[in-house]
């Protein structure tokens, strides 16, 4: 039998002929992420548009060179022009500047929510969606409460009980948004745990914690992954909400809804002062809402 000689290497391939391994799976799955960001050019634009908000949040200053803060009233009011995006507010700020900076208050209080809702929606649907019997019909019957409750009214009531603030409206919003990850990881765990291959892995010994952990939670993610993306739009909106109606941070901290707020008096004289934040909060919730359609779409 001949030697091999040292230095070469043999590439393993499957029954199409393409190599297999690690390796060539990450390049296979980069490819095929490639080919969805040129075959779709909604999606491709969504995310960058979501990126770059992201990054405005992140780094506002590497965005604009004004401060979001300085007045000047002999500049109040401009329209939008190359030196101003948006235009000029009511004080002389520049309405561009305030809406970049106000991205991060808006951003951290919407991830916060979301990762309230997601863990608290994740635990109690694993836990209804495994545990079965009376512990389910107990927790469900519990989200259905709050489901009967539009999440929007029960934040209301939830912020103004426990005080004013970004990380009150973010709490607030999050606790509002609990049952749809709840029922989701509930349909997901209960579709998962039916599996031939769950059985046995019980079978052969496995404990039931390693199998929730290394087979119904990976096999379960997909869906609430495109939820998670759905709700952050949602609470997007929501979170601008509660700022446009006083309950988010205070002035002259800005944010999306605070901004929005702000130009009601001047709508007929400056509309462009509440109208462009407002279609700057718009076009980031629907790229939120055209990425997650398009993941349901490729999971399907």
């Amino acid at each position: 039998m001949a030697e091999i000689p040292s230095g070469l290497h043999l590439a393993v391939r499957n029954e199409d002929g393409a190599p297999t391994g690690r390796g060539a799976r990450w390049r296979r799955g980069l490819g095929e992420v490639l080919r969805v960001l040129v075959s779709r050019p909604g999606f491709t634009l969504s995310v960058l548009l979501v990126l770059l908000v992201i990054g405005t949040a992140l780094v506002p200053g590497a965005f604009s060179s004004h401060d979001p803060y300085a007045t000047a009233p002999a500049s109040k009011l401009l329209v939008p022009s190359a030196s101003h995006f948006f235009g000029t507010d009511h004080v002389g700020r520049d309405l561009y500047t305030r809406v970049i900076y106000g991205s991060r208050l808006t951003i951290q209080a919407t991830a916060l929510a979301i990762v309230i809702a997601a863990v608290a929606g994740l635990f109690l649907g694993v836990v209804s969606g495994f545990m079965g019997g009376w512990v389910d019909a107990v927790l469900m019957r519990l989200v259905d409460v709050k489901l009967a409750i539009p999440a929007l009214l029960l934040a209301l009531a939830i912020v103004t009980a426990i005080g004013f603030g970004t990380l009150q409206v973010a709490i607030a919003v999050g606790v509002g948004s609990i049952p749809a990850f709840a029922r989701t990881t509930r349909a997901e765990v209960l579709r998962v745990k039916a599996l031939p291959y769950i059985e046995a892995a019980h079978l052969s010994g496995t404990r039931w914690l390693n199998i929730v952990w290394t087979h119904i939670l990976p096999n379960s993610s997909g869906p609430v992954a495109v939820l998670a993306i759905l709700e952050f739009g949602g609470a997007v909106l929501a979170v601008a909400a509660l700022s446009f109606l006083g309950f988010g941070a205070q002035p002259p901290a800005a944010e999306w809804g605070t901004l929005i707020a702000e130009g009601r008096g001047y709508l007929m004289t400056a509309p462009w002062v509440s109208l462009l934040p407002g279609l700057f909060v718009a076009v980031v919730v629907f790229s939120l809402n055209h990425i997650a359609k398009t993941l349901e779409e490729l999971q399907s």
